[in-house]
């Protein structure tokens, strides 16, 4: 599929056509300029020249001058306004497509890169666009209408041009063909310097906590060095161009100063004649130069085009095109797995998840336990299609989750995450994220069901107090709790706590577990969790072991014939483990 890139145009096509209109305003005057010099020198040199003829020639120098400016300006004014909309335009699609994908879809592409192509490549567009529109005109016409100018002035002389002209299209069109793949490239790394970034400043606390800011900076410095040999191999062929340009140029000018001279002496040309020649000469090779400098763009454009067009064109692993019951709402709350398999890379030989089958009960207590990276987390976010089965099916109410609007099923399933985020913002409008129209007496009513409410008032600015990008000006435990007062604050019918009150301590989980029964007493609640205090009482806990299930049952019914599960419950209560084996 390719992108329909007119779409970004069509909005501001007055600009897109005003841009270029302006600029060949300004080639007319720029073609007319040397005539009426020439008309000057050639007369103050036979002594035709008045003192009326010098007025009209300055009056008329004068106007060019005001024209070529206008349109100059003009020109400058409207690609500069079309450019600027065309990116602001492509980056909002961008940004809202990046929105519709799946965690698949953003792991394929990664977040640097991501990031690189809605800023870097889409600048590099929008100054390919500015560019274009000031002189994808003016330079050809520019180079055109001078060339006939020169050839009416002197033919002979106009031969000097078959040869400089076929070799600065030759050295152009090498220099073109050679640096498509190296500015490519330059992408990449800005990709990986992007990322090496991201990364550091997201996990600045850890870096320091470790003290490994020095391997850090070792790390970047080898992004910013891949980043800058690379960049320096595809400018080189920008840094020869110039030189090799600029001496065809001057051994043009010195062939036509050379060979016009003579054609002056002779009497074959006017002194004025020659000097327009010269004018229209260097238009012409400077004409030429800019040609190739908007080729030399194109090649990075297009490469910036490339980039932005696979992520536009990405189609997302999840989405509603098969749904077929969209306007269908969670109501109850049941959960059923049936034969679910699911791999992470589809070429995996051994799945995340194999073959798991549970039917959880619409407003029970579900509780999670396993190993680390047994597939825990995996298999609850199955539910609210965060990915999708590769085998089997999920249903929420006796139905699939395929046949729900995305929307409609995760405004449903309210989550908690292993990785609990805040975003920049107050603490009242990080809360309203579970549900935007919420009353300051329910957002204080979430809070204080996740027992967030009693350090939320001890701040200054209580609920309008800012939180940091990330939540890092508030503890562990107290960003646990925020989460879980957004999530409550949704109302959700299916509750996913994934060990989200690790970082606190068992009094105040106790407190938000009794919580989860009064305040959600009609929702599902599935606790995953390394301490089995946390799952004690639900109604139905759920052992796991390396993508399998190994047991379902109460607390009572697993400790006395699981081994799994009374291996993780003793080490976790030494001493009971010790009188159990006396």
């Amino acid at each position: 599929m390719k992108h329909n890139w007119f779409k970004y145009i069509r909005p501001y096509l007055i600009f897109f056509i005003a841009g270029p209109l302006c600029m060949i305003v300004e080639v007319v005057g720029e073609v007319i300029m040397p005539k009426i010099l020439a008309f000057i020198i050639n007369s103050a040199n036979d002594g035709t020249l008045t003192w009326q003829g010098s007025v009209l020639a300055m009056l008329g120098t004068i106007a060019m001058a005001v024209l070529m400016m206008a349109g100059g300006v003009g020109g400058s004014y409207f690609g500069a306004k079309a450019a600027v909309n065309f990116a602001g335009d492509l980056r909002r699609d961008i940004f809202t497509k990046v929105q519709g994908f799946s965690f698949a879809n953003i792991d394929k592409f990664s977040t640097g890169s991501l990031v690189t192509r809605m800023t870097n490549d889409v600048t590099q567009l929008q100054n390919f666009i500015n560019m274009v529109l000031r002189m994808a005109i003016r330079a050809p016409g520019m180079l055109i209408a001078a060339l006939i100018m020169a050839i009416t002035l002197q033919p002979s002389l106009s031969v000097i041009f078959a040869v400089a002209v076929p070799v600065l299209i030759l050295g152009i069109s090498t220099i073109i063909v050679s640096s498509f793949s190296k500015f490519s490239m330059v992408q990449k790394k800005v990709d990986g310097l992007n990322s090496a970034v991201q990364e550091n400043v997201t996990n600045v606390r850890v870096v320091k906590s470790f003290t490994r800011e020095e391997f850090e900076i070792e790390k970047f410095n080898r992004a910013n060095t891949d980043l800058k040999d690379t960049a320096m191999g595809a400018m080189k062929i920008v840094i020869f161009m110039s030189p090799v340009m600029t001496l065809v140029m001057n051994v043009t000018v010195m062939c036509i100063v050379y060979f016009g001279g003579r054609i002056v002496l002779d009497g074959g040309m006017e002194v004025g004649d020659l000097s327009a020649f010269i004018t229209y000469a260097m238009q012409i090779l400077s004409s030429l130069m800019t040609v190739s400098m908007l080729f030399m763009m194109t090649s990075r454009a297009l490469a910036s085009a490339k980039r932005i067009g696979e992520v536009l064109d990405e189609v997302p692993d999840i989405s509603d095109a098969d749904a077929g019951r969209k306007d269908l709402t969670v109501r109850d709350g049941e959960i059923e797995f049936k034969n679910v398999t699911f791999r992470y890379y589809k070429n995996s030989e051994d799945p995340v998840l194999d073959n798991i089958s549970l039917k959880i009960p619409a407003r029970s207590v579900v509780g999670i336990v396993g190993s680390t990276g047994c597939g825990k987390t995996t298999l609850v976010s199955l539910i609210s299609r965060l990915y999708d089965v590769d085998a089997g099916e999920v249903l929420v109410d006796g139905v699939n989750v395929k046949d729900y609007s995305i929307y409609n099923l995760r405004e449903g399933v309210g989550m908690v995450l292993q990785n609990n985020t805040l975003f920049s913002g107050t603490i009242a409008e990080n809360l309203r994220w579970g549900n935007e129209n919420a009353t300051d007496d329910e957002v204080a009513a979430a809070a204080s069901s996740a027992q967030a409410d009693k350090f939320v008032s001890s701040f200054k600015d209580g609920y309008d107090s800012m939180i940091d990008q990330g939540g890092t000006n508030v503890s562990g435990g107290q960003k646990q709790r925020l989460c879980i007062a957004r999530a409550l604050l949704k109302k959700p019918k299916v509750l996913i706590l994934d060990d989200s009150t690790s970082a606190v301590d068992t009094a105040t989980e106790k407190q938000i577990r009794e919580a989860f029964r009064n305040e959600l007493a009609d929702s599902t609640k599935i606790i995953i969790a390394q301490r089995i205090s946390s799952v004690k009482d639900a109604d139905m806990i759920v052992v796991m072991n390396d993508g399998r299930i190994t047991g379902t049952g109460t607390h009572e019914e697993l400790l006395a014939d699981n081994e799994a599960y009374q291996e993780i419950y003793y080490s976790q209560n030494d001493s009971e483990r010790k009188e159990a084996g006396r």
